[in-house]
């Protein structure tokens, strides 16, 4: 059994904030190095199981609390008074060069998972060099108009005085479609996972699950709008591996027909390694579904397989 040392991490936001993180060391000299990036309304820490069985394979593993999430939150879900989603993807590139500048030399990649595999998709295009693969987990399609709509709503409602509030009207508009495929619901958190316990901890846990506020979700439009932009894309590597993994059943990915679409949108600007894993009957949260295993496999597999 591969032992696994877990330690702690903390380094300045670009927007002065101190962020708090956790680093999974393995037994031996590591062969390369998954950067973990958390979704929306969680926190780095329900990452541990993932990342010991990376561990167990010979991977570092290391991962931040977004700006808004987490125990040092000044504010959940807002992320700042000025770019707050190009913050986030700044503060993911920051820990990636402190990380590479303890690690010279081993191979990278990036692991963004829901919200974060939206902000992977955005470094992609700015900070995308020199890494060895992606991987995006519960990831989606957000037609133009979509987030057209959203970046409307959010902005009237941060003008009407609600940047810092919690914003209630734009999670039921945008977000609580979410459970009504797994009806009748025992929770609100049904589209998760199929793993009750798995849900459950996440309902009692008081850093997840949390509503953004009005800023935070205008941001978070403005994210969906950036990784949308033909332009943008086109700057990412065309020699970068991306995996895409999803469940069949993941709301955010439209039961699996926006990531297929996200994929083949890689494809046409070029990227010639492009690989799609849905999971039948899982839904959002692959690394809490009752198959985690069979995911942490294939994943880890295909890690090793990208290795230079």
């Amino acid at each position: 059994m591969v032992s696994v040392k877990k330690e702690n991490l903390s380094f300045q936001s670009v927007q002065g904030q101190l962020l708090q993180g956790r680093k999974w060391i393995p037994d031996g000299s590591p062969r390369g190095i998954v950067q973990l990036v958390h979704g929306m309304a969680e926190h780095i820490d329900r990452y541990d199981q993932a990342a010991s069985f990376l561990n167990s394979r010979g991977f570092l593993v290391v991962g931040h609390n977004h700006l808004g999430h987490g125990d040092g939150a000044p504010l959940p879900g807002y992320f700042g008074d000025r770019d707050g989603w190009r913050a986030l993807v700044e503060d993911v590139h920051t820990l990636r060069e402190k990380v590479q500048a303890e690690h010279p030399g081993l191979p990278y990649f990036l692991l963004g998972h829901s919200m974060g595999s939206f902000v992977v998709r955005c470094c992609l295009t700015e900070h995308g060099t020199g890494l060895a693969g992606a991987v995006l987990s519960g990831t989606g399609f957000f037609p133009s108009g979509v987030v057209t709509a959203g970046l409307a709503l959010s902005g009237l409602i941060c003008l009407a005085g609600g940047k810092k509030k919690e914003s209630p009207l734009i999670n039921k508009v945008g977000f609580s479609s979410s459970n009504k495929p797994f009806a009748p619901n025992r929770t609100d958190f049904d589209w998760l996972s199929r793993d009750e316990k798995e849900v459950d901890k996440y309902v009692a846990d008081p850093r997840c699950g949390f509503l953004f506020t009005a800023g935070g979700y205008r941001d978070l439009f403005r994210g969906l709008k950036w990784m949308g932009d033909p332009e943008k894309l086109k700057a990412m590597p065309r020699d970068l591996p991306v995996l895409f993994i999803s469940g069949e059943k993941d709301p955010v990915g439209s039961m699996g027909s926006g990531v297929k679409k996200v994929a083949e949108e890689f494809r046409n600007l070029g990227l010639a390694d492009v690989e799609v894993r849905l999971y039948p009957e899982a839904r959002h949260e692959l690394f809490n579904e009752l198959n985690r295993q069979d995911v942490y496999l294939d994943l880890s597999d295909w890690l090793v397989r990208h290795l230079p």
